[in-house]
């Protein structure tokens, strides 16, 4: 009978914090990702012809340095417009920040609900009310259920909602409510915003995050987008589609080193596994974080050498081409294959070597590497300083110690 598109958190010129500083990072790429994941989600809409659409907050990323992300949303809103698609949206905590952007007025299809009580809106020629009400500032830590009436009999009603629910680690615990809360007002589709991450809670009543439409850092793994919503004469859902929006992908997978004996063997197999989650993404940008992991004899040489090892990691990522991957990060978590016997064995003085390098035995003085710290750059420090952190030191004091042990084990000339 009708069709409506469910988006949430488009996060518009999201800043992408940290990025500048990734040498070979796609900039352009990705800081053009959120806008054109809204130019798919509107050209979504007009190629289903659906009946309106909803978006539950956070359109923007806070205040803006000039109008541009407001022109270039307003533009968007326009070409829905000129198909007689209607939008109903809700402001966000994102939203809630930005002053400029209340200056702006938006096409007559846009209806924004207001921030101080609950709207319902009647949908035009449809049997379709949708309630909602946005964020009046920032941090609104206070359950907004209450404020929503109970279900209209006769008619489809949508709860539009930004808010955490009962928790999300990922996010900041705003709008707090339960599951039960919203099953108790009787609405048959709860459009949710906030959580970026895509779900679909429950189906009698549909309680659902679209999530967000494009993924923003390397948290946010995975296929981003909006969900097609369709009802039939019975005013029931038969369908509640996820489409994809994004234009980057952001994935985080393991590369399994394991029992890999040499460098070929290891470049290999992450090939392979790049290769792999290439074929996952179609024609997006993928950002990859990779984890590289197990038991090798390379452990010792993947620290020794690593910038010989990025330098090849990197050569694959030409190969694939470097418009369609861009290797984010690399986190070695690989873990040693040596025969420590047979190195004590071999004379008084490696075998005391390597009882220095027993876990519990090799610490750090702190207070000299304080002073050594002091005299660094305040942007090398800061690095540094990492690396020192307590929660960091059992991983330092073991790549160290893999350091030593490659260096004692290939100190014949040969490999043991």
């Amino acid at each position: 009978m009708f069709r409506f598109i469910h988006a949430a958190d488009l996060h518009l010129d999201s800043p992408m914090r940290g990025l500048p500083e990734q040498e070979g990072a796609p900039i352009y790429q990705l800081r053009g990702a959120t806008r054109k994941a809204c130019e798919n989600l509107v050209s979504l809409a007009i190629t289903e012809a659906v009946n309106f659409v909803v978006i539950a907050g956070d359109i923007y990323d806070g205040d803006w340095k000039d109008f541009s992300t407001g022109l270039f949303f307003r533009g968007q809103m326009a070409r829905l417009n000129k198909k007689g698609i209607h939008v109903y949206l809700i402001s966000g905590n994102h939203d809630a920040e930005s002053i400029i952007s209340k200056r702006l007025a938006l096409p007559e299809n846009v209806h924004v609900l207001s921030t101080r009580t609950v709207d319902s809106y009647v949908v035009q020629g449809l049997p379709v009310v949708i309630h909602g009400r946005g964020f009046p500032k920032r941090a609104v830590e206070e359950n907004l259920l209450p404020q929503y009436p109970s279900a209209l009999p006769g008619k489809f009603n949508i709860g539009l909602l930004h808010t955490s629910l009962a928790g999300s680690p990922d996010h900041d615990n705003y709008a707090p409510c339960s599951e039960q809360d919203l099953m108790a007002k009787g609405y048959d589709y709860w459009a949710l915003g906030h959580v970026h991450q895509p779900e679909v809670l429950r189906r009698d009543p549909w309680i659902v995050f679209s999530g967000n439409s494009q993924g923003r850092h390397a948290r946010e793994t995975g296929p981003r987008g909006c969900r097609l919503v369709s009802v039939d004469q019975s005013l029931s859902v038969i369908d509640a589609a996820f489409c994809h929006l994004d234009v980057v992908r952001w994935e985080s997978i393991d590369v399994e080193l394991g029992g890999t004996l040499d460098d070929s063997s290891a470049l290999k197999r992450i090939r392979h596994e790049v290769e792999r989650a290439m074929g996952d993404v179609g024609e997006r940008l993928l950002a990859l974080r990779l984890h590289l992991v197990g038991a090798t004899p390379l452990h010792g040489s993947l620290q020794k050498d690593w910038l010989r090892w990025k330098a090849d990691i990197q050569g694959i990522v030409q190969d694939c081409g470097e418009d369609r991957l861009w290797i984010e990060q690399v986190k070695l978590k690989t873990s040693p294959v040596y025969d420590l016997e047979e190195l004590a064995s071999r004379d008084a003085l490696t075998a005391s070597v390597l009882e220095s390098l027993s876990q519990d035995t090799m610490n750090f003085n702190l207070a000299e590497i304080a002073d050594m710290l002091s005299t660094l750059p305040h942007e090398v420090k800061a690095e540094v300083d990492h690396e020192f952190a307590p929660n960091n030191r059992a991983q330092l004091i073991e790549d160290v110690r893999a350091i030593v042990l490659e260096a004692l084990k290939t100190s014949d000339g040969t490999l043991s």
